[in-house]
């Protein structure tokens, strides 16, 4: 069947509509300022000085990555020709749990950029002897580098330590050359979505760090579409239908402008017309296309989640569902005493705090919900607030065809009063 020869595909140059591709400046849109920003501070990395650090802060599918990427692979190439090395190291911290973690995967990323074996076992050995290693590859490879640590709120590191992994990275990578331990010139770029990421951060790592902020507004519709017509070569001059740029703009205006849902709805129609052998993408490949989108993200994720990740998902929506206020956010403690409830109510095991804010946080990798950081002001500890990027109520429909749920969707008022009890609890701290 692969042998086959298929119809003639509607896209000349998928890569366009991927939504990690590194672009060309002038295919990016609305960003502007951004742009200026991040070339004025990485300037110096062209004159032998050191740019300073930056916080790059915005919501999801803003144009974070894109900024730094596409500047960055400008000055790699700008310094190859001036016979200098520019080193780009960098890590998405989502899915890395703890800082020995990290700093492996910061050295496993230098390593593979230089060709250079990792030198040091996964595990077995000290985050100190890690970090040696780090500096190692970047003395022996690079006469500047610039880390580049994606979706860095994440980074929280176990939960008996009372300063997050986050705080204890950015300390060490940004005061390294002053500490010689890296020979050449380091600047440190953190992107994230939470606005209120600084105020989490160690004394020493804020004044370590000290970035220069970057913000990322949502994009809106135009943008969006002016976004979508600069990719528009990533399909057959012919192969698109006038209505549909406008429309997939338009699908992901009401998702809170995210460019990269945009990219992801406009690659899906053009598969779905490849699909089905149509040669011209149209109105009803988008809708369709956003029709699968919605459900394979909520029921194909729920179908393969475990009985445990479903109590937590269903306690979770349970709560931004009952709240009084209208797309309202979940405060973890909350949805952890919700979940306690429900796995009473089902004589089921019941998981740790730190378990349960595991699993949630899992389904922000789907796009089901965004996750931030939280404080409670001094001495009132951290959490994270979790926040439904559709319809909760929809969801938890959805995860009650599990039998075991069915019968705690049959105790809606109830639950609904237990919600009501804990987020007043909650508040009245």
């Amino acid at each position: 069947m692969l042998d086959e020869e298929g119809g003639v595909s509607v896209f000349t140059n998928r890569n366009l509509v991927e939504p990690d591709t590194i672009i060309d400046e002038e295919r990016i849109v609305g960003r502007d300022d951004q742009l200026e920003s991040v070339v004025s501070f990485l300037r110096p990395a062209l004159q032998g000085n050191r740019p300073p650090n930056m916080l790059l802060y915005g919501p999801a599918g803003t144009g974070k990555s894109l900024i730094i990427g596409a500047v960055t692979k400008q000055i790699i190439d700008l310094c190859r020709s001036r016979g200098e090395s520019f080193g780009v190291i960098e890590i998405n911290c989502q899915p890395i749990n703890t800082l020995d973690q990290a700093v492996y995967e910061l050295v496993q990323s230098v390593a593979t950029n230089v060709g250079a074996d990792i030198g040091v076992p996964e595990t077995g050995v000290s985050t100190k002897r890690k970090y040696r290693r780090l500096y190692e590859l970047v003395n022996e490879h690079y006469d500047s580098v610039i880390f580049v640590l994606d979706e860095i709120d994440l980074l929280v590191g176990r939960q008996t330590s009372e300063e997050p992994a986050y705080s204890k990275l950015l300390y060490q990578l940004s005061r390294a050359s002053n500490t010689n331990e890296i020979q050449g010139r380091v600047s440190v770029a953190a992107l994230t979505n939470d606005p209120k990421f600084m105020e989490n951060i160690d004394g020493r790592a804020e004044s370590s760090f000290n970035p220069r902020d970057v913000y990322f507004p949502d994009y809106d519709a135009n943008q969006l579409r002016k976004i979508l017509e600069n990719r528009r070569d990533a399909f057959r001059s012919t192969a698109l239908d006038d209505d549909v740029i406008p429309l997939v703009a338009a699908f992901a205006a009401q998702s809170h402008g995210d460019a990269r849902k945009a990219i992801d709805l406009f690659r899906g129609a053009g598969d779905l017309a490849d699909e089905r052998g149509d040669e011209r993408v149209r109105e009803e490949h988008v809708r369709e296309s956003q029709e699968e989108i919605d459900k394979d993200r909520s029921l194909k994720l729920v179908e393969g989640l475990t009985t445990q990740k479903k109590i937590s998902l269903y306690a979770t929506a349970a709560v931004a569902s009952y709240s009084k206020q209208t797309g309202s956010s979940v405060p973890s403690p909350v949805g952890f005493r919700v979940y306690q409830w429900v796995t009473d109510r089902l004589d089921a095991d019941q998981m740790t705090r730190e378990t349960y804010v595991k699993y949630v946080k899992e389904l922000s990798t789907y796009g089901l919900i965004s996750t931030v950081r939280k404080s409670r002001g001094r001495g009132g500890g951290m959490y994270m607030e979790f926040t439904f990027t559709g319809d909760p109520a929809a969801m938890m429909d959805r995860i009650v065809d599990d039998g075991r749920l069915k019968r705690i969707s049959e105790q809606g008022e109830l639950l609904q009063t237990v919600v009501t009890a804990q987020l007043k609890k909650f508040h009245e701290v």
